[in-house]
């Protein structure tokens, strides 16, 4: 995927994979989220590596900080998965959500997908403003999830 970026006030969106804190992203995932507990930073890594990803960040005092991210499992042609999507608590409700996830759907690389797909627990009312519903013949759709959690990391 090619280098886009936007700015917007003190905050920017890149997809600069440079740019990406991976502490930050692994401490959100591994503690503060409900679909990755426990994830190895390892996993994090691969995770990225693999993805078109994108992170959200401030440039409040001449410093950039990481505050959100989310990822794209794409063949950049035909399908696209949505995944890791957060926003540090203290960020939220500034409406980073929705810019975030606009500026993802309106990405170059993946413009022409035949499907797009995410899972949320809580947050359908932000992905039906960008077309997303439920699965229109979820008959159709299968899936295999061998574990819930990643197990619990010994330190």
């Amino acid at each position: 995927m090619r280098i886009y970026e936007a700015s917007q006030n003190e905050f920017s969106i890149s997809t600069d994979k440079s740019k990406l804190d991976v502490d930050i992203i692994h401490n959100y995932l591994c503690n503060e989220s409900y679909w990755a507990k426990n994830i190895p930073i390892g996993i994090v890594n691969k995770s990225i590596e693999g993805s078109c990803c994108f992170g959200l960040y401030t440039n409040k005092n001449s410093a950039l900080a990481q505050i959100g991210f989310a990822r794209v499992v794409s063949d950049c042609a035909t399908f696209g998965y949505l995944a890791d999507v957060f926003i540090l608590d203290a960020y939220r409700g500034k409406g980073l959500s929705k810019w975030m996830i606009g500026f993802i759907m309106s990405c170059p690389d993946l413009q022409g997908l035949r499907r797009w797909l995410l899972a949320t627990k809580d947050a359908h009312e932000l992905y039906k403003k960008f077309g997303f519903s439920a699965l229109d013949k979820p008959e159709r759709i299968m899936g295999l999830k061998p574990f819930d959690e990643y197990p619990a990391i010994n330190s």
